[in-house]
């Protein structure tokens, strides 16, 4: 009997200051606003549960940024059940590191470089966005090893999850897809929204985008 298809779970941290105002952040360690925290609490017992979209029992391995605003996200997903499921702190799904760009908003990076666009460029003293394109293509490969694992061996459980940030998430969208990093910038991603990328007709050769901004507080 074949097995339920293995699913990604990608969550925006919720809201923080910067994310509302404009402001790039990525190493910068900005905690969640009250709105944020409520953004998060609000949908928890919706979302992560036995019979849940996001059960426990079903979670592989989660993977958080090492930033506050994603390891607090995490935890107020999860702080309504009896037991905190094991995650890993994990670098490889920071930000986009920004660079000089760090905390300015767009219309200052404007003024510096009047052409610059982040998904072409990327950022001075930051990441390239070759370097970006790599890192989220071994993110994926590390995912779908854990889903061809479970797929075709047995082993392990059906779903993993992220809780990262707007860039890296719409980059990994776009590449999980098989389409090119810039692509990404035609995905909104918003904060505390839940994406589920996963495969069509059972095969992991047919990578696919399932949902977009589950449950996200939409203006």
């Amino acid at each position: 009997m074949t097995p339920p298809t293995p699913r990604l779970f990608l969550i925006r941290h919720g809201e923080t200051e910067w994310s509302l105002n404009g402001r790039h952040t990525g190493t910068s360690d900005i905690p969640l606003t009250v709105r944020g925290e409520e953004q998060i609490k609000s949908k928890a017992h919706i979302l992560v549960g036995e019979g849940k979209p996001i059960d426990p029992q079903n979670l592989c391995v989660a993977l958080v940024s090492p930033r506050q605003r994603a390891h607090r996200t995490f935890h107020l997903l999860f702080e309504h059940l009896s037991k905190v499921p094991d995650h890993i702190i994990d670098e490889s799904v920071r930000e986009w590191d920004y660079g000089k760009y760090e905390g300015l908003f767009k219309h200052e990076i404007l003024a510096i470089d009047p052409k610059w666009d982040i998904w072409r460029d990327g950022c001075p003293g930051g990441e390239s966005a070759q370097e970006m394109h790599d890192r989220v293509d071994s993110v994926i490969a590390k995912v779908r090893e854990y889903h061809r694992q479970y797929f075709e061996e047995g082993k392990g459980t059906r779903d993993v999850l992220i809780i990262a940030h707007g860039h890296f998430n719409r980059v990994l969208i776009s590449r999980w897809i098989k389409f090119e990093l810039a692509l990404g910038t035609r995905f909104n991603v918003e904060p505390g929204g839940v994406s589920v990328l996963s495969y069509n007709h059972n095969s992991l050769d047919e990578p696919a985008l399932n949902a977009l901004n589950l449950y996200a507080d939409l203006k």
